[in-house]
């Protein structure tokens, strides 16, 4: 089994729970390749040069596994890495908890066992494929978790004249709007007031940023509409980002969004569900108020 390693270079208290993965997956005599940025940190700053078959560059690999380590941010990177190679992704958390790495520290040994025992399920997620006239987007245009339009500044809002399948919904006037899919619903859109969907379903949800009015509320639409933007802003500008890779377009520019032709595929353990992870991300069921002799009751 051919496994590379990804991961970020912002993680350096972190490394002991690096140290453990590539100690590991050693044990386990894996056949390891290392991403050429990620080794150059972990060489500099860790002073540690893993066992590995060779290291891996630009954007295609000959590997049956990818595992990312650190948080969400790193597996979305990884993931646009990945592209659509067909490579499962295993997301190892160096820190918090997160949706997508959400394999902690007291569970790396078994998760990576049960790795080389190809003991796991995959799940397949959806992507959103961004299009514009002339492609004037120029990055990676595919968004695992969001594509989100944002004003550019902090004073006016924008508008956003919206359409699904060529028929038009109305004209959000806010801060920006969010196109979020089932993965992505625990992102930024969950972060608006989004509602969380079930990764298996097919759904997209829109959630405006800020709206002008009260009244507009998030929206789910079925996941094989096209969404096409019509964007009016005052400075003829305005930003959009995809999983937070950003860039600023033009304002009257139409922006048509859509379902990917392909998914990411996710490395989940059998005994590990995302119901799992919603109840120890955010809590559901813990008693959070403070003690007796805080300010809490």
């Amino acid at each position: 089994m051919r496994i590379g390693i990804f991961g970020s270079d912002h993680q350096l208290e972190k490394q002991s729970i690096i140290r453990r993965v590539f100690a590991r997956l050693a044990s386990l005599e894996m056949e390891v390749y290392v991403d050429s940025g990620f080794a150059s940190f972990l060489s500099s700053s860790m002073q540690l040069e893993p066992q590995s078959a060779g290291l891996l560059y630009g954007d295609e690999f000959d590997i049956d596994i990818a595992i990312s380590m650190g948080g969400d941010g790193t597996f979305l990177q990884t993931a646009a890495r990945i592209n659509r190679q067909n490579i499962p992704i295993l997301g190892i958390n160096t820190g918090r908890l997160g949706f997508l790495a959400d394999v902690g520290s007291p569970d790396i040994e078994d998760t990576l066992t049960e790795l080389s025992q190809k003991n796991y399920r995959i799940e397949e997620r959806t992507l959103l494929r961004l299009e514009t006239k002339g492609d004037t987007y120029q990055g990676y245009n595919y968004a695992l978790n969001e594509i989100a339009v944002l004003k550019r500044d902090t004073s006016s809002m924008i508008t956003i004249h919206t359409a699904l399948d060529g028929e038009y919904l109305t004209s959000y006037q806010a801060d920006g709007l969010i196109i979020a899919t089932p993965t992505g619903s625990t992102a930024y859109s969950m972060s608006v007031n989004g509602p969380i969907i079930l990764p298996q379903d097919n759904s997209l949800v829109l959630s405006p940023v800020a709206p002008h009015s009260l009244n507009v509320r998030p929206l789910v639409i079925p996941d094989d509409y096209t969404i096409t933007l019509g964007v009016e802003s005052r400075n003829r500008t305005f930003l959009i980002s995809l999983d937070g890779r950003s860039e600023i377009f033009p304002a009257g520019i139409e922006l048509r969004i859509c379902k990917a032709d392909y998914t990411t595929k996710v490395i989940k353990r059998f005994n590990h569900t995302f119901y799992d992870t919603l109840r120890q991300k955010l809590m559901w069921g813990a008693d959070v108020r403070v003690g007796k002799n805080g300010c809490g009751r």
